[in-house]
């Protein structure tokens, strides 16, 4: 039987399916999110909307370890802005902030605990220090953890920081 005109044969899809379809438009645009045509998943969108409301350092990295966010007080001790770094992979902000212990010894990407957690999908604490992009050297101390979606996907992890020093 033809349809009416004006409308189409499809049956329409349920609201929050349009809902879901409008967000992952919008968030797949030019731009959106601050990259090219990417796509998030929608928890990751929530987590870089919560940790920009909070006043506590939040580092955001996807699966593959790249950095997808971090907040404006992180911006302070990493001593640039996100805005102007961008994402970046595991291998150029695991050595960029150039991580060392106590003496001053560099520390390896494995031995950073936002690492550990993404190989063990547990979460990790470590204290270590770090010299921001504007030369300033900072004790952190670091508490990351796994960000699993609903069916057990797995979508990163998050790092809160914490400068030891001004305490």
């Amino acid at each position: 039987m033809p349809c009416p005109p004006g409308r189409s044969s499809q049956t329409p899809a349920p609201a929050a399916d349009k809902e879901d379809v409008r967000l992952r438009r919008i968030i797949s645009a030019p731009g959106a999110l601050g990259g090219p045509m990417t796509q998030k998943e929608i928890e990751i969108i929530l987590m870089r909307q919560l940790a920009s409301y909070l006043s506590v350092p939040i580092f955001v990295v996807n699966p593959e370890g790249t950095l997808l966010f971090y907040n404006e007080p992180a911006e302070a001790l990493l001593g640039v802005q996100f805005d102007e770094a961008g994402e970046m992979p595991m291998a150029e902000w695991s050595t960029i902030f150039r991580p060392t212990d106590e003496a001053n010894r560099p520390l390896p990407p494995d031995a950073l605990p936002l690492v550990a957690t993404l190989k063990t999908g547990l979460p990790s604490r470590a204290t270590l220090w770090i010299t921001g992009l504007d030369g300033v050297r900072r004790k952190l101390d670091i508490v990351t953890f796994p960000l699993t979606g609903q069916g057990h996907r797995v979508l990163g992890a998050a790092a809160i920081l914490w400068d030891v020093n001004s305490q």
